[in-house]
């Protein structure tokens, strides 16, 4: 479909455009890509953009009648039915709208919501989608629910369905609410107990996360193989995505690649969506994947700082937990790609590199590795041929050096391994291998 992308800029003056500057530094120029990047995640074909500053905003339209005018001749020239609009919309002015231009028009929530409805693969971030879907339709019943309008009184009825009807329709919306925040707190409560099985592992966890499109879902490919999706889209990635991974030094960890964060995202939706950042709180690394090409890099990087700080992972959490990973240097001119790197050099916890050619991966592992490993033990152990059934688990939590299989059909492991997996083998084995502790 043919869409024209909207996005008003609301002039405020004195306190209130104080308050606006400390929320966002982000420029309108970057609003209008971004709404496009957001369009573009579901296929849609942008054939314009423009930047509308608003002085006194309408109450039924937010535009005024002049730019309502312009975007409905540029509507009819490039045979567009559909207007995004980069803000968001009463019912009442999304149903004028509609009117004013014979157009589909959806605000910024809607077509999030159209994005997350798109990406979601799980029972989990489908029953969050629906779930978002609903508390944001519930609201626009009259306009948008017309599947639902069962008219009493004749096809000559032109107030649409009666007000006994709407209601039966809001307690229709209202039962499918519930059941699905049942059905949804059912799930997390599954979640909760995989999630304390992989503790009981254990196995650490690293998260990736990251301003949309900062390249995080090509860092997880990159490093894992996993081929998760990786398109140059926004929200390319809706459920958490794990998978485990095997550093140097044998620690087996949890990769996790989570949604996306965006500036402005509407409070309701990050309250829907919040089961999706629980791989982050429960963390034992936070990798924060920026986009070091991007000129609104520093605004981004502060938009995720802030939603980290309101789940809960405040400055200190930050500083124990959290390493920054610059992205893509690749696109950087020579110049600026040699002072990046001299300027990460000189800064702790930083890792500058390019997800797409690998430059620098293998340092992030590195960091990685050394963040996680701890206490390391090395030593040697024979199993007999009733212990062999224990050879998988130990490839899977150590890093086995040398291997020799002795003739009576018992194997002998030189391994290295972290102190609380040498404790498990021990347990398992009955017996303590030689051992020599060090710090990594």
């Amino acid at each position: 479909m043919r869409a024209v992308v909207v996005v008003p800029v609301i002039k405020k003056t004195g306190r209130a455009a104080a308050d606006q500057a400390a929320v966002s530094t982000r420029s309108d120029e970057s609003r209008l890509e971004e709404a496009k990047g957001l369009a573009l995640a579901i296929d849609l074909t942008v054939v314009e953009g423009l930047i509308v500053p608003v002085a006194q905003p309408k109450p039924g339209t937010l535009l005024g009648t002049g730019k309502i005018e312009e975007i409905g001749h540029l509507l009819i020239a490039h045979d567009a039915g559909l207007v995004i609009m980069d803000h968001p919309l009463t019912p009442v002015q999304q149903r004028n709208l509609e009117k004013e231009w014979n157009a589909k028009v959806i605000d910024r929530t809607g077509l999030i919501l159209e994005i997350f409805g798109r990406r979601a693969s799980t029972k989990e971030g489908t029953l969050q989608v629906d779930l978002a879907h609903l508390n944001y339709q519930k609201g626009r019943l009259v306009r948008s629910w017309t599947h639902l309008e069962r008219q009493r009184g004749g096809a000559g009825f032109m107030g649409g369905p009666g007000e006994t009807q709407i209601e039966a329709d809001r307690r229709l919306l209202q039962e499918r609410i519930v059941r699905l925040e049942r059905e949804l707190e059912q799930v997390r409560r599954t979640r909760q107990l995989h999630r304390a099985k992989r503790r009981k592992v254990p196995h650490p966890i690293v998260a990736l996360v990251g301003y949309t499109n900062a390249g995080k879902s090509t860092l997880f490919n990159r490093i894992t193989g996993a081929g998760v999706l990786a398109e140059d889209m926004l929200f390319a990635t809706l459920d958490p995505t794990l998978r485990r991974m095997k550093l140097p030094h044998g620690r087996t960890v949890i990769l996790s690649d989570t949604v996306g964060f965006i500036s402005d995202l509407p409070t309701h939706l990050v309250a829907a969506f919040r089961a999706t950042l629980e791989e982050v709180l429960e963390a034992d690394l936070i990798l924060h994947v920026r986009d070091m090409s991007d000129p609104d890099t520093a605004a981004q990087a502060s938009d995720v700082l802030r939603i980290l700080a309101d789940l809960g992972i405040d400055e200190k959490a930050r500083k124990e937990r959290l390493v920054e990973v610059w992205n893509k240097i690749d696109r950087l001119d020579p110049e600026a790609h040699d002072a990046l790197l001299q300027k990460a050099a000189h800064t702790e916890d930083v890792k500058p590199l390019s997800a797409m050619t690998g430059e620098g991966v293998d340092d992030l592992i590195a960091l990685v590795n050394d963040r996680l490993s701890g206490v390391m033990t090395e030593g040697s152990v024979t199993l007999s041929l009733d212990d062999l059934h224990l050879l998988p688990w130990i490839y899977e939590h150590a890093h086995v050096e040398e291997r020799e299989d002795l003739e009576d059909g018992s194997v002998r492991l030189d391994l290295r391994l972290a102190a609380t997996d040498s404790i498990e083998l021990e347990r398992r084995l009955g017996l303590v291998p030689k051992t020599s502790e060090h710090t990594e």
